[in-house]
């Protein structure tokens, strides 16, 4: 505003007065539509060099070390047979000098996957183990109104027995127990409690709802109850240390085999993976052969028989007319 008064003009004020007033941000500041294309360059070069560079390959895991110290995850965990690793706790119970009647437990992996996106919805079982581990025994209710069947409850161990009195009760947590069974003419009438027993509600599935009382309490006082965890784990204890080796391995097929008709033989087995332990020892990873029920084997004999069946038939020759 002053040179024009001053009748002179600085050098250059001209072009800068001359510049139209509809310019682009990015023709006003050139320099910063230049520093665009030179950030993404910048990136483009970064991520060129990401790629150029060579993942390191991971190291194959040796089977079997040869010193006695040795870094445990350069090499595969050792599975072992299960007689094998029941005399293995035996042995780690007698160098540690830890109790004998300690209990023994296994971790079971499952696999739950089904066809497509099916799975197995995690489950719970109760099982007669063939040799029992202890002199615990289950707490049993029995809904009846019949006074005989009421009678024969009670002389055969049943913790609880009522009728549709008990349904209040237990509705307000007054009234617990480790299982639930009923008889047939009373199960309408225990609608109310099938949303706050669950899985504990009497069906014929579970064995649970029937007419012989003494036979389901005999099985739940001192059946052996498993759950699935964290949806793919079982958990559970399945004898003493000091019990014999060929008891402990009849309660823990017992156990996998229960577990195995949750899922249909013809897919993958449903156990993964088998750890053994005991209270105080580490776990040792079971070898699965023996162990795992043999379904698809006995049904491919099956098939295998018939098929010799259809060969030994004699050939009937047409009767001709």
């Amino acid at each position: 505003a002053v040179a024009p008064r001053c009748g002179w003009v600085l050098p250059g004020l001209e072009q800068r007065l001359a510049v139209p007033a509809t310019l682009s941000p990015a023709a006003a500041r050139p320099y910063a539509a230049a520093a665009k294309p030179a950030k993404k360059d910048a990136k483009r070069s970064r991520q060129e060099k990401v790629k150029e560079k060579p993942r390191p390959r991971r190291r194959l895991l040796m089977t079997k070390p040869v010193d006695d110290v040795y870094l445990t995850w350069l090499y595969r965990r050792p599975s072992y047979g299960l007689e094998q690793a029941l005399g293995m706790l035996k042995r780690f119970q007698e160098l540690d000098f830890t109790h004998p009647k300690q209990f023994v437990y296994i971790n079971v992996f499952l696999d739950m996957a089904l066809q497509k996106k099916k799975k197995v919805d995690p489950f719970s079982s109760s099982v007669a183990l063939p040799h029992r581990f202890t002199d615990e025994v289950n707490k049993v209710l029995v809904f009846t109104e019949n006074a005989q069947e009421a009678e024969v409850a009670r002389e055969h161990g049943a913790a609880v027995v009522g009728g549709v009195e008990l349904i209040k009760w237990i509705l307000e947590d007054e009234i617990q127990a480790d299982f639930y069974v009923a008889v047939p003419a009373i199960i309408p009438k225990l609608i109310p409690l099938r949303n706050k027993l669950k899985r504990k509600y009497p069906s014929t599935r579970r064995n649970s709802l029937g007419s012989d009382i003494p036979k389901m309490l005999k099985f739940f006082r001192e059946c052996h109850e498993y759950t699935v965890e964290d949806e793919n784990v079982i958990k559970t204890r399945i004898a003493r240390l000091d019990m014999p080796t060929e008891h402990i391995i009849a309660n823990l097929k017992t156990i996998i085999h229960d577990i195995c008709t949750f899922k249909p033989s013809n897919f993958d087995p449903i156990v993964q993976r088998l750890v053994i332990r005991s209270s105080t020892s580490e776990g040792l990873l079971l070898n699965l052969d023996g162990i795992l029920p043999q379904v698809q084997k006995v049904e491919e004999k099956e098939e295998e028989n018939a098929a010799d069946e259809d060969q030994q038939k004699p050939v009937q020759e047409p009767v001709s007319t």
